[in-house]
């Protein structure tokens, strides 16, 4: 394989840096402004999707559809400009629910306990993935699915492949859904129940003398899933005491209490004759154990809410559930988690608790409505202002994180599947979907950009390793390790169409870096890219024989700069 880019290191380096600093807030014509965190001015209430289509500018389609979809098509800035952004939230949410098909990934039963699963098996939750994030219909519940994964995380780290997609299922089914019923199913999906243990959580007892509690479950779903380590006011900001300290909003006892609540649920025994790869029975949800010692029916109490004595399991979870979503944290909690998950890292205590007071009232008396919450962070004044440009704020935005990145580069070229390379899925390896290292996923929300007090979470994973990959993976993927040569065919197979950039490369520097603008830049590229742009291709340091090197390579390093890596 060629070296992918032979420009001047400092030309990767210049690209490094421009990256890195614009987490530090930058405005969009691509100069880096300083690093500061002005709130804007209150403003109350949500905001509606503009009444005639014609008030929605083609920036503000291409900018939303960075927000609520995966990135931006031609079709779909046409239907947003179109419909207005209320209207397509509406009949995105009202789209019937189609789950990843399980069957395909069954076939891993027939694989022995002790052989190796074949990669195509391993890696058919991406493919499947990654085809809806191109080219499915409802972006807006898959974006939303992506958003919860974050942080309510069961990774594909542990377990057998069949359990880790009914889990994505069931995130993708509950995007749109109630958060307590959320909470309820998490509790008892079996994957969940593996990866954090909650299926060897038993009381120590004389009669079961190998049994022992197991915190795990408990801890994180109060910590990560629900409502945090600290108390916080409505808006997200966190309670102090007397001597400026925060507050804690639980004690280890009130995890020791709740792991007690929790004890006594296994896998689903039933049929006991199953492959041995489900074991986990994956499609079944756990259920309680018949073996009394195995559970905990005494009296417990968690952060002052009694749970009665002999009231069963079932009863147990739905009174910590109860418990959880009653709790002053959970709306802003939910709230911060959403509103950096689509479309701000940083954003203000007010945007905050408007979208919290969704959370607790969707307006029809109903909390944890995720279709309420979701509409308010997307149609938030704070999130729409920076549809002209004038009115943006340095603040404002979000890294693209890497997931997100290849996804919006592939949907510009017209991807309709994951590209595949020999038989084999061609990864996302700085983020895969749902392999994050820990039950605390890629970052912590609480992630601040170097050298500045911003929240930029994401950054985090826009590491050098992740730069390197966005400079030269389009080109990478041309290379066909079989014939030893270049070429557009996985491309071609994906169903992109990247002769469209090589056709408009061959026209000119104009045409070609027009529809870049066009396809990833809202219309409007910063006029200092595109001054380097013109510059590296009449003075091309590659192959000018080959006719999609230039292009692929340029496409490349455009959307490495600050101006598409940092959704403002």
């Amino acid at each position: 394989m060629k070296p992918f880019l032979r420009t001047p290191r400092t030309a990767l380096c210049a690209v490094v840096v421009s990256v890195l600093a614009a987490c530090g807030g930058g405005d969009d014509r691509g100069t880096v402004q300083p690093a500061v965190s002005t709130a804007p001015s209150p403003s109350a209430g949500q905001v509606t999707a503009p009444a005639a289509a014609a008030k929605v500018s083609y920036y503000a389609a291409a900018r939303f559809a960075e927000q609520a979809a995966f990135g931006a098509t031609p079709a779909l800035i046409a239907e947003l400009r179109a419909k207005g952004f209320e209207r397509w939230i509406d009949e995105q949410m009202a789209m019937p629910f189609v789950p990843i098909d399980i069957t395909p990934i069954e076939a891993v039963y027939a694989v022995g306990q002790n052989d190796r699963v074949p990669d195509a098996l391993i890696s058919y939750p991406d493919t499947e993935i990654m085809r809806l994030a191109l080219a499915g219909p409802d972006q807006l519940r898959l974006r939303t699915m992506w958003s919860l994964s974050q942080f309510i995380v069961a990774a594909r780290t542990k377990g057998e492949a069949p359990g880790q997609l009914v889990w994505i299922n069931l995130l993708y089914r509950n995007a749109f859904g109630k958060y307590d019923e959320l909470l309820r199913e998490a509790s008892l999906n079996p994957h969940m129940g593996h990866y954090l243990d909650n299926d060897q959580n038993r009381p120590k007892s004389p009669e079961c003398q190998h049994c022992a509690p197991n915190e795990n479950f408990a801890r994180e779903l109060m910590q990560l899933f629900s409502i945090g380590v600290f108390k916080l006011n409505p808006d997200g900001t966190p309670q102090r005491d007397a001597r400026g300290r925060f507050i804690e909003t639980y004690t280890q006892r009130d995890v020791e209490e709740l792991a007690r609540a929790l004890t006594g649920w296994q896998h689903d025994p039933v049929p006991q004759q199953r492959p041995s790869r489900n074991w986990g029975n994956w499609n079944k949800p756990m259920v309680p154990t018949t073996w009394p010692p195995e559970r905990d029916d005494g009296r417990k109490v968690v952060m002052g809410r009694d749970f009665p004595a002999g009231q069963g399991p079932h009863q147990d979870l739905s009174t910590a559930i109860s418990m959880l979503m009653s709790h002053p944290n959970i709306a802003p909690f939910v709230a911060l988690r959403m509103i950096q998950n689509l479309v701000k890292s940083d954003p203000s205590p007010a945007y905050v608790g408007r979208v919290a007071a969704k959370f607790r009232n969707n307006g029809s008396g109903t909390a944890g409505d995720m279709k309420a919450v979701v509409k308010a962070v997307l149609l938030d004044p704070e999130a729409r202002r920076g549809d002209d440009p004038a009115t943006a704020r340095p603040e404002d935005g979000k890294f693209k994180e890497p997931f997100l990145h290849r996804m919006a580069t592939l949907r510009g070229i017209g991807c309709r599947t994951a590209l595949h390379d020999n038989g084999y899925v061609v990864q996302v390896w700085t983020q895969q979907p749902f392999r994050s290292d820990s039950v605390f996923g890629y970052y912590a929300p609480t992630d601040r950009a170097p050298g500045s007090n911003l929240l930029a979470p994401e950054q985090r994973l826009v590491n050098s390793t992740e730069l390197t990959s966005r400079l030269g993976e389009l080109n990478w993927w041309r290379w066909n390790n079989q014939t030893r040569t270049n070429s557009l065919a996985k491309y071609t197979a994906a169903g992109c169409n990247p002769d469209e950039f090589v056709a408009a490369y061959n026209r000119s520097p104009k045409a070609f870096i027009d529809l870049l603008s066009e396809r990833y830049f809202r219309g409007a590229m910063p006029p200092t890219l595109r001054s380097t742009l013109e510059q590296l291709i009449k003075q091309p340091q590659w192959n000018t024989q080959d006719p999609s090197e230039g292009p692929m390579r340029m496409i490349s390093y455009a959307l490495t700069t600050p101006a598409f890596g940092v959704s403002k």
